[in-house]
């Protein structure tokens, strides 16, 4: 009992620690919010993109490729977005459906995720998969439900679905996920001055990006809106998991692929769904105090899943 709880903090603690330290900096002085702002573009459009692109160049595509369970994080992304909508039923102002709603199945999986790979694994190529699966249809829901909800406009229209296009075709975290994949297809052999850049730049996506994270917590703004915050905390951190983790042990997922489940299904709001519900014209109120919330209480959510799926002998 004692080894499996020191496997699940030997993964959990770090990425916490490292997280606590970007708060502690942010109280030092040595990060500002547009130093920790800058920090997450950085991390979002070169750091993970890189990191992704080398774990896959560095692994056999086909040996890594898992159709089923993509498919899987497909549809449970799709299932976590219908339970989350028809929760969100219950906010009476309309406008905080949208944002119930997107910050209810809106994982930190690039982030988070990828750390937690890392951590156990070495690898993150199990986060590609779920990327592959999750990301496109997690940006095309945002867009789509809160344009139907937004206090500034009637609907969806076709420029916002355009918007949303766009924003997959470019985002930099799937264009490094399709520059890796068609680099090992192609087998195109990797200098190793390359190699080494890519590396070095690599190492810096995991704690620049939670050393951001943790600078931007703001305790005043998780207790905005502290009703329904901490009803689609319950969600994004137990509901989900709870529901579709069993789904994928049924359907034979171990090991990294489940973890990178668990971190699709469990882990904090991304930060990036409160740019995106402020671009919508919604308070954004909601949005920023979920994101706190989760990233707070998944310190101890994430560390109890794992301890569950490792003491079942599934990871």
């Amino acid at each position: 009992m004692l080894e499996n709880l020191a496997y699940c903090l030997n993964a959990t603690a770090p990425i916490f620690l490292l997280m606590l330290l970007g708060l502690v900096f942010r109280r030092l002085g040595f990060f500002s919010q547009a130093f920790a702002d800058k920090l997450n573009d950085f991390v979002f459009k070169v750091g993970l993109p890189v990191m992704l692109f080398k774990d896959l160049v560095e692994s056999d595509f086909f040996t890594v490729w898992d159709g089923p369970f993509v498919l899987f994080c497909f549809l449970a992304t799709l299932g976590s977005i219908l339970l989350t909508a028809a929760l969100s039923l219950f906010c009476r102002e309309r406008p905080l459906r949208g944002e119930f709603i997107q910050v209810g199945y809106r994982s930190s999986i690039a982030l988070l995720g990828a750390a937690f790979l890392e951590n156990l694994y070495g690898t993150a190529g199990a986060a590609s998969l779920v990327i592959i699966g999750a990301v496109p249809l997690y940006n095309v829901a945002a867009v789509t439900v809160l344009s139907l909800t937004s206090p500034q406009q009637s609907g969806l229209n076709r420029a916002a679905l355009k918007k949303a296009l766009k924003g997959i075709v470019t985002n930099p975290i799937i264009l490094g996920i399709a520059a890796g994949l068609v680099w090992t297809l192609l087998d195109i052999p990797q200098p190793q001055i390359l190699q080494k850049t890519v590396s070095s730049l690599s190492a810096t996506a995991t704690p620049l990006g939670l050393m951001a994270l943790g600078a931007s917590f703001d305790l005043k703004k998780a207790l905005g809106r502290w009703k329904p915050a901490f009803a689609a905390t319950a969600v994004k951190l137990v509901l989900l998991a709870a529901l579709f983790l069993p789904i994928a042990v049924a359907m034979g997922v171990r090991d990294d692929k489940l973890v990178a489940a668990l971190a699709m299904l469990a882990s904090p709001t991304t930060v990036s769904s409160f740019v995106m519900a402020r671009s919508m014209g919604h308070e954004g109120t909601l949005t920023a105090s979920t994101v706190m919330l989760t990233t707070f209480f998944s310190i101890l959510t994430l560390t109890l899943w794992l301890y569950l799926l490792r003491t079942l002998g599934l990871i």
